[in-house]
């Protein structure tokens, strides 16, 4: 069985460090070996090691310093370390312990000694592994739409502000697009709210495939309104995008039963650049705005692209 936890075994003796070595080997473990402190330390900072197998008394940086010196560093992971020393007195336990290390293994090492104290570290890391992934898990349902997948309006008040706060310091563009479907409650009233839910997921799943991956970013902003921002794009590249997203929905072909639906949407588009002033920038002045231009192209007929610059 091969582990996902990688050791970092750190043994100034030669021999020691081969015979312990060997046995993790044995017992499928990925393991990089470094003669003291300092070198582990390098090895460290080029690859992140969740565990750490490391003797107490080195040249250089002993084992003690090199706990230390691993706690200060900010990592997404936890480091599961294990100090192995001659020196098994209370008191140099406590003293390991209160530099950062989790376990301890007195020296001779008994190698079935050794492989149960890890297989314990490895236990701690999967549960710490496992509540990590359940955590993203519940921080993503609390910032996504569960009908289509889009972002939530929560998100967006924490996100647009930010969004809008880098573009202002790198001097970057930053266009927002809200986006409404024509004849929505007519569409419910005539196919029931099934059908009206399956057309609002279809129509998110239309403007998510096509805006950049990654860079763009889309909220349903309540009932059958979207918002899609648009980081490090221009005014008049924001009005293109908003149109070539028009067309896509106006060309989509959705069945429900032996019927066809026909979608079509009203677009409201505004942005800022480098030269508008600070005072008129703000998620709620894009909003409002947006919100201006897509009622001015629901007045006008719809399907259509409304636009005017913050």
């Amino acid at each position: 069985m091969k582990y996902e936890f990688p050791i970092l075994l750190v043994e100034d003796n030669p021999v020691s460090r081969k015979l312990i070595g060997k046995t993790l080997l044995k017992a499928g473990h990925d393991v990089t070996t470094a003669a003291n402190g300092r070198q582990a330390l390098e090895l460290f900072n080029e690859k992140f090691f969740p565990v750490v197998l490391t003797d107490w008394m080195m040249p250089e940086m002993d084992g003690l310093d090199l706990c230390r010196a691993v706690r200060a560093r900010t990592v997404e992971r936890y480091v599961y370390i294990i100090i192995l020393t001659a020196r098994d007195s209370k008191d140099d336990i406590v003293t390991g312990l209160q530099a950062g290390a989790d376990d301890y293994l007195s020296k001779p090492i008994n190698h079935s000694e050794l492989i149960a104290r890890l297989n314990t570290g490895i236990r701690i890391l999967e549960l710490e592994k496992s509540l990590k992934a359940a955590n993203e898990e519940i921080r993503v349902l609390s910032i996504t739409d569960p009908l289509t997948g889009c972002f939530n309006r929560g998100y967006m008040t924490d996100r647009l502000p930010e969004e809008i706060e880098r573009s202002r310091r790198y001097d970057h563009p930053l266009v927002v697009v809200l986006c409404d479907i024509d004849h929505f409650k007519q569409l419910n009233d005539n196919y029931g709210h099934q059908t009206g839910d399956r057309v609002l997921t279809a129509f998110a799943q239309q403007i998510r495939e096509m805006i950049r991956h990654n860079v763009d970013w889309v909220v349903r902003y309540g009932g059958e309104e979207f918002l899609v921002v648009l980081p490090e794009t221009d005014f008049e590249g924001g009005c293109r995008t908003a149109e070539r997203l028009r067309r896509a929905v106006a060309s989509m072909k959705l069945k429900e039963g032996k019927h066809g639906i026909k979608l079509t949407a009203s677009f409201g588009v505004t942005g800022f650049d480098p030269e508008t002033p600070d005072e008129k920038v703000s998620s709620e002045a894009m909003i409002a705005l947006a919100d201006k231009c897509l009622y001015r192209a629901k007045e006008e007929g719809r399907n259509r692209v409304c636009a005017e610059r913050l």
